[in-house]
């Protein structure tokens, strides 16, 4: 890596850890307490790249990001917070921020992130244009409805990944599908697609099956939604009639001002498209634009005290007690199955915090909410999921090309991409020790560092930062 490096936090520990990873790597480092400092910077024409966290002592780092474009164009922006939302996802690409990690974020990841951006050739901006006379300045966009409270809260890879996919689609035409098991926050993912989008000043309308019962239903539709969105819950339950009259209306929306569709599924429709009471693969062809998976709450354990905390809260500020939960029950909140989601976690916290006698919430008071505690130990995966998964992926990929057949080559980009993360997850748990990541994975070191090579695996040596 080549070049200089502003980094803005509040916190000396990530300063530190920063400024040395970055300057092993052979950047330049100039690390700040605050945003004056750095817009200082930015003025004087220091720095290729800005690492900035959100929340600092003299102002919010998003808020700079406009300034930042406008007196150094085309200078590249990473946003860190710990503000592990789709909100914050959400604002920082809404602010054109190059890209976005949430804290405690992993250090070989956002080298990796940095080194792209120093790297790209970014196409030389236009000059910025001079601010309009304010009374010719164009109308504000209504204002998105707010969802910091939405329970979409999530520090964990496949949370982060969604969030940056909801930011890149919100404002498209794409039509989308949210797959997810009940409870995981399907309607609330498409509620925040619309509430961030260009269209949240028009209506957003959810239908069913029973919405499409009877004929005239695209016409109805149409002029319920206006330009908003529509909300097609359960997709996969629509009867072949149903079916028929959502392509039409698909085809009605299609034009210029037309509404945004935006269909839920249960399960991924994918394995059984075209079977008999199935969903029709052309129909799902058309409908899956973008598909936001949110994955269920037992994939994303480490979430759960975040989730925990986040209903606490927001309980409180609706007028609730002050509650916390005693570290022996988070430990059993965290353990817990939660075979109904986030929808069953929020409502035994609310459940809890209107209850619970003391303001520590202790274990016994938890069994008596949920049941009783899951057998001690890390949740294990059971057998043949991470198959399961694969098979699923592979179906889908399949399905999504013409005839059922993708290029040629699939098997060795199938085995790269298991490859890749396998070895990076490997090389993060042994803080980039190559000889106990070779142990780790049962493999020779001299083959690790040829597949770290081939496969372009980035590797630095640190303490994981927490």
């Amino acid at each position: 890596m080549d070049g200089t490096i502003l980094v803005a936090d509040d916190d000396r520990t990530i300063r530190t850890v920063l400024t040395q990873a970055l300057t092993r790597a052979g950047c330049k480092v100039h690390a700040t307490a605050s945003l004056g400092t750095l817009m200082r910077w930015v003025d004087e024409g220091k720095g290729d790249l800005v690492i900035s966290d959100v929340v600092m002592p003299d102002g919010n780092g998003l808020e700079t990001l406009p300034q930042i474009a406008q007196r150094r164009p085309g200078m590249p922006v990473i946003v860190i917070s710990a503000q592990n939302t789709i909100t914050t996802a959400i604002r920082a690409a809404e602010a054109e921020a190059y890209d976005y990690l949430p804290k405690p974020f992993d250090l070989p990841d956002l080298m990796r992130r940095a080194a792209r951006a120093l790297g790209e050739k970014r196409r030389p901006a236009a000059a910025a244009p001079a601010a309009q006379p304010a009374a010719e300045a164009a109308p504000a966009a209504p204002a998105a409805a707010p969802a910091d409270d939405l329970p979409l809260v999530g520090r964990t890879p496949r949370m982060q990944a969604l969030y940056r996919l909801v930011a890149r689609v919100m404002n498209t035409d794409l039509p989308l599908v949210v797959t997810g098991e009940s409870g995981t926050g399907k309607s609330l993912v498409a509620r925040a697609v619309h509430d961030f989008s260009d269209r949240r000043a028009q209506p957003f309308t959810v239908v069913s099956a029973l919405d499409f019962a009877a004929p005239g239903t695209a016409a109805d539709l149409l002029d319920r939604a206006r330009g908003g969105t529509i909300v097609v819950d359960e997709v996969a339950d629509l009867d072949a009639e149903a079916q028929g009259r959502l392509a039409r209306l698909l085809d009605a929306a299609s034009g210029e001002g037309g509404p945004r569709i935006v269909a839920t599924a249960l399960h991924d429709p994918v394995p059984t498209l075209d079977r008999p009471g199935g969903l029709r693969s052309d129909l799902w062809y058309r409908l899956a634009g973008a598909v936001l998976e949110i994955p269920a709450l037992r994939d994303r354990v480490e979430d759960i005290p975040l989730l925990a905390n986040h209903f606490l809260a927001r309980a409180e500020r609706e007028g609730g007690s002050l509650r916390r939960f005693s570290p022996a029950a988070m430990d059993r909140v965290r353990r817990h199955p939660w075979p109904g989601n986030v929808r069953q976690l929020e409502n035994a916290v609310r459940r809890l915090v209107a209850t619970s006698p003391a303001e520590e919430i202790a274990p016994a008071e938890l069994d008596l909410a949920v049941g009783p505690a899951a057998p001690p130990g890390p949740q294990a995966e059971a057998a043949g999921d991470l198959g399961e998964s694969v098979a699923r992926h592979l179906q889908r990929h399949f399905a999504l090309h013409p005839g059922g057949l993708p290029p040629a080559g699939l098997y060795g980009r199938v085995l790269r991409e298991i490859e890749v993360p396998l070895i990076e997850i490997a090389l993060d748990a042994t803080a980039g020790n190559q000889a106990r990541a070779a142990d780790l994975l049962g493999i020779n070191r001299n083959t690790l560092r040829k597949k770290i090579t081939d496969l372009e695996i980035s590797v630095t040596r640190r303490r994981k930062l927490m």
